[in-house]
């Protein structure tokens, strides 16, 4: 998957904001000031770094070379994908919306109540 077509992906959530607090080489994706993804669309091969569920990112990489423990991140809740085209689009849209929701998961609840009514994107 392209960094191009992951931004479009991340922007249609809702409440989602694109931020480069880490310099002008990585695209961080944020909800409610939240970060769910940060984007190395300049890295060789670009790469992406997404929130997840511990046991599901053991899962995922097992089951994707290209799934690695999140770069810089705690490794336990976070993954680092290589963009490097070994892991099916479906998939890492897939990735992109779980971390979107486990992000959510840990907002306030008026606000994950207010979310919930938005249309999410699907994979």
């Amino acid at each position: 998957m392209q960094p191009e077509k992951i931004a479009t992906f991340a922007l249609k959530f809702p409440e989602t904001s694109e931020d480069q607090p880490f310099g002008p080489d990585v695209d961080v994706y944020k909800v409610a000031g939240k970060i769910f993804a940060i984007l190395s669309p300049e890295a060789t091969p670009p790469a992406l770094s997404l929130k997840c569920d511990p046991v599901i990112a053991l899962e995922l990489r097992e089951e994707f070379g290209a799934v690695t423990p999140g770069y810089h991140l705690n490794k336990s809740h976070w993954n680092t994908v290589l963009l490097d085209e070994s892991v099916p689009e479906i998939e890492i849209k897939k990735m992109i919306i779980h971390s979107y929701e486990q992000v959510v998961a840990g907002l306030p609840k008026t606000l994950r109540e207010r979310l919930a009514r938005e249309t999410w994107p699907r994979a």
